[in-house]
């Protein structure tokens, strides 16, 4: 399965699916037993994460977020990268990362076009002025002077002035248009890291993150919902944060070069600052005022957001603790997912008028809800399902077979390596795997073997495990590792060593930012530094 997933020989929802045939054949675990693993409490938590972000994309909220954001910021380069890279990581928390990619970079060159357009017109404005006061200045030259060899000296200069164009004049538009090829490069890459980087925020804001947690419930039942929306946020968002501003800074560096005149006051004519700004605000007027629609989605979209956190904030007893979570846990994050989510599908998505008759004299209809499943199976991926499933059932096979107590028994020399070391040669390898396969097909192979390991060695399992779930979400060097590499690269400003300089860097940079936040705040967080006592369970059935 992992040679499978990692040449995509086979769709990878195909490759997921291999454990249906294989594991009842070879007599390891019962179909049914199998079959079960395929839609778990985590994938239920996905489905309902995906279906918030379908409405939020149907009713378009989220450009009317980003284009509200970008006009706050303004269109100083250095403050615009900033806006785009902070709006799109914003998104990625709770959209796809593809979508909210897809949806900023034509924004991002729509700006930058203008920029450089109105740039542009006011360079030849201020050539033309010049030049017709050079000429202003000859000609009256020429009449007080009858002198032939001055006047056939001065006209040759005449004419280059305003026939032809001047050397300074083809100087400053090469100067200009290599200066907006380097930003158009540099707002490319910030839109499509800012969308991976965003992605692990939150629990449902990338694949990989739903997979630790449900790896994590499969291989430790006993873990007293460890990972949860709430405990994630707050291990993941500050690295977010943190990664944020070193990617900014680093393509700021590459780009932009560190001229704070120029980044952040441009230098730059203020008529081109302004007609750029009037781009997006012309994009945010076409929006209208806000719908009926957009405004349930919204309320909807915040309650699930206040109900994820307080159901098990970790220093206070939460509402699902209150209510329902007495003696074990009924309610999950994954409850709370699919509650909210079918609003969607009662909601109308206009104020309904109480009786009357239509234009033709018919009876009103009903109007339509918030989402129809028309749309759903349409936007749904629903291949990663399975994907997830796949993975869970190979855990529960290894578990079962006895494969992952021969893993960490074979593993258990590392016990001599120091933590921190094994956990930062662990993260390279994974960031390094996750250029060639998919961040969602590196987790699921590398998961079940990192908790092995980790139990082996009396390591707390997620001091290995959340860090490398984190780094596969970091393919910065290639178009194919990941789609908004792929979008990015594909608007044709860059090369492939474009990509691959700026983030071989960055790979550098995530590692290293994880591996601070696990060893300072996590560590406080997890109580990492001690093995708990849940890990020394083995999942047999």
């Amino acid at each position: 399965m992992a040679l499978y997933w990692c040449t995509e020989c086979i769709p990878l929802a195909v490759t997921a699916l291999l454990p249906v045939i294989f594991f009842p054949m070879m007599g390891i675990m019962e179909s049914g037993e199998v079959c079960i693993q395929y839609l778990k409490d985590s994938n239920m938590l996905f489905i309902g994460g995906l279906l918030v972000a379908i409405a939020v994309e149907h009713w378009n909220l989220h450009k009317r977020i980003a284009l509200r954001v970008l006009l706050l910021v303004g269109v100083k380069p250095a403050l615009l990268m900033m806006g785009f890279m902070a709006t799109t990581a914003f998104l990625s928390m709770w959209i796809s990362n593809t979508a909210s990619t897809a949806m900023m970079l034509p924004i991002a060159h729509a700006v930058l076009q203008q920029l450089s357009d109105t740039e542009a017109k006011a360079e030849e404005r201020d050539l033309g002025l010049t030049a017709a006061k050079a000429g202003h200045q000859n000609q009256a030259f020429e009449m007080g002077d009858t002198n032939e060899s001055n006047d056939k000296e001065l006209k040759p200069k005449d004419n280059s002035i305003n026939m032809g164009v001047s050397p300074e004049a083809e100087l400053s538009r090469i100067k200009r248009e290599l200066k907006y090829v380097n930003l158009s490069k540099g707002m490319s890459l910030s839109v499509c890291y800012a969308a991976s980087i965003g992605g692990t925020a939150t629990l449902t804001g990338t694949t990989p993150n739903v997979i630790l947690k449900g790896q994590i419930d499969e291989l430790f039942p006993g873990n007293g919902d460890i990972i949860n929306f709430a405990s994630w946020f707050g291990f993941s968002f500050p690295n977010m944060v943190l990664m944020l501003a070193l990617s900014w800074l680093w393509l700021q560096f590459i780009y932009l070069g560190f001229n704070l005149k120029k980044s952040f006051g441009c230098g730059t004519h203020k008529d081109g600052d302004r007609e750029a700004y009037q781009v997006m605000k012309d994009e945010y007027k076409k929006l209208g005022s806000m719908s009926f629609a957009e405004g349930c989605v919204l309320v909807i979209f915040t309650l699930l957001v206040l109900l994820w956190f307080t159901r098990e904030p970790g220093f206070m007893p939460g509402w699902a603790t209150v209510l329902f979570n007495k003696d074990r846990p009924f309610v999950t994050d994954g409850t709370v997912a699919i509650l909210m989510s079918t609003l969607f599908f009662c909601i109308p998505s206009t104020l309904p008028r109480c009786g009357g008759t239509s234009e033709d004299g018919k009876p009103l209809k009903a109007p339509p809800t918030l989402l129809n499943w028309d749309i759903v199976h349409e936007k749904m991926p629903w291949s990663i399902i399975l994907l997830l499933g796949g993975g869970f059932a190979l855990a529960r096979g290894s578990e079962t077979s006895g494969l992952s107590t021969w893993l960490g028994e074979s593993l258990a020399p590392l016990q001599s390596i120091p933590p921190f070391a094994i956990s930062i040669l662990l993260c390279l390898l994974v960031a390094m795997f996750t250029e060639c396969s998919s961040n969602t097909a590196t987790t699921t192979l590398f998961l079940p073997i990192l908790a092995s390991m980790a139990v082996a060695i009396k390591l707390h399992p997620l001091y290995v495990m959340l860090p490398c779930t984190i780094c596969a979400s970091l393919a910065f060097m290639l178009p194919v590792a990941t789609p908004p590499n792929a979008i990015a690269f594909s608007y044709g400003n860059l090369k492939v060593m474009d990509m691959a300089k700026a983030g071989f860097i960055l790979n550098f940079l995530g590692v290293i930012t994880i591996n601070i936040a696990l060893n300072t705040w996590g560590a406080a967080m997890f109580q990492l530094n001690t093995f708990p006592s849940w890990a020394n369970v083995t999942n047999t059935p």
